[in-house]
C-alpha cells in the first residue's frame, strides 16, 4: 500500500470533483480525524490515518483491503469510481437527481434514467455533469452523468435518456450474490 503519485492524485481528484466539486476538501479534512487515499493493487482506498498506522504492521502481499474502496485505475491509467464510494460522495454532491419509484428498479438493474422516470433534478445541472441518483425518499441509489441539462430536461420527450448510468447499489448487491 503506497501513497498516490501526483498524476494519480490529479486524475482521481478530477473524477471525484465532477460529483462533489470543491467539497473534495471536506473528504480529506474531516472533523473526526484526517483521512487519506492509498493505492493497493490498482485500487484506491479511503482510510483514516489512525487505521493506516495500525495497518503498517501487515505486509503488503497479505493485505487484502484497507478502508473503503473508492475506485480503481484501469490499464490505461483512467480512474473508475466504484459504488462503494457512494456513501462518501452523496452527502457532498452538488448535483442530484431523484427518480420515481417505478424507475428505481430499472436503474438498479443498470439501465439509464429516462425522462419518464425523473422525479426532480437540481437547478443549473449542466450536460455531462456528474450526478448522484436518489430515490424520492432521499436514499442514494448510485451515480451517473447527466445526459441533458436541467433546462433541456423540461422539453425533451418522455423516452429520452436524461442520466447515463455509471454505478448503483444494485450492482454491489448482485456481485455479492454471484460470489456466494
Amino acid at each position: 500500500m503506497r501513497p498516490l503519485t501526483e498524476e494519480e492524485t490529479r486524475v482521481m481528484f478530477e473524477k471525484i470533483a465532477k460529483y462533489i466539486g470543491e467539497n473534495l476538501q471536506l473528504l480529506v479534512d474531516r472533523p473526526d480525524g484526517t483521512y487519506c487515499f492509498r493505492l493497493h493493487n490498482d485500487r484506491v482506498y479511503y482510510v483514516s490515518e489512525n487505521i493506516l498506522k495500525l495497518a503498517a504492521n501487515i505486509s503488503g502481499n497479505k493485505l487484502v483491503s484497507l478502508g473503503t474502496c473508492f475506485g480503481k485505475f484501469t490499464k490505461t491509467h483512467k480512474f473508475r469510481l466504484h459504488v462503494t464510494a457512494l456513501d462518501y460522495l452523496a452527502p457532498y454532491a452538488k448535483h442530484k437527481v431523484w427518480i420515481k419509484p417505478g424507475a428505481e428498479q430499472s436503474f438498479l438493474y443498470g439501465n439509464h434514467v429516462l425522462k419518464s422516470g425523473l422525479g426532480r433534478i437540481t437547478e443549473n445541472t449542466s450536460q455531462y455533469q456528474g450526478v448522484v441518483v436518489y430515490s424520492m425518499a432521499d436514499i442514494p441509489l448510485g451515480f451517473g452523468v447527466a445526459a441533458k441539462s436541467t433546462q433541456d430536461c423540461r422539453k425533451v420527450d418522455p423516452m429520452a435518456i436524461v442520466v447515463f448510468h455509471q454505478a448503483d447499489i444494485g450492482e454491489y448487491v448482485l456481485s455479492i450474490q454471484v460470489a456466494q
